[in-house]
């Protein structure tokens, strides 16, 4: 390729315009989806078949953690004020799901005493939460 003395010579560097910009766009793409990450607390959930959780945007998470502890996403609270609580939660939309994540060491009673006081709150929709377990044959 024979060039002309007029033209412009050719430049040998690389173009890093198209990395910069895919870079751009996969920062934007990170901060966009790492909001949306959902934290939680460490506990061990038992086996069970089941269809995936729905929007995890709008949902109310409790967690009764191995010693008892109960938390509303994340936050720790009293047994006592947790009817109070999600029903502050609740009251805009008394619709939006509330799920519960109870450790499988956690007694029955103490599941039950939490379920009912998501019922005193007016909650319509109540899941569980577990792992996904193998189906039996």
């Amino acid at each position: 390729m024979a060039t002309n003395d007029k033209r412009r010579p050719l430049i040998a560097q690389i173009n890093i315009t198209p990395l910069v910009d895919v870079m751009l766009v996969l920062l934007v793409i990170f901060m966009i989806t790492a909001p949306m990450l959902q934290q939680g607390v460490n506990v061990s959930l038992p086996k069970a078949t089941a269809k995936p959780l729905g929007d995890v945007q709008t949902q109310v998470v409790l967690a009764v953690t191995s010693d008892g502890t109960v938390r509303i996403d994340g936050t720790p609270t009293a047994i006592n004020d947790l009817a109070g609580k999600l029903t502050a939660l609740l009251n805009p939309d008394p619709s939006r799901p509330v799920h519960v994540r109870a450790d499988k060491d956690v007694p029955y009673g103490r599941v039950a005493e939490v379920m009912a006081a998501v019922q005193r709150a007016g909650a319509k929709k109540i899941g569980m939460v577990t792992d996904p377990g193998q189906e039996k044959r």
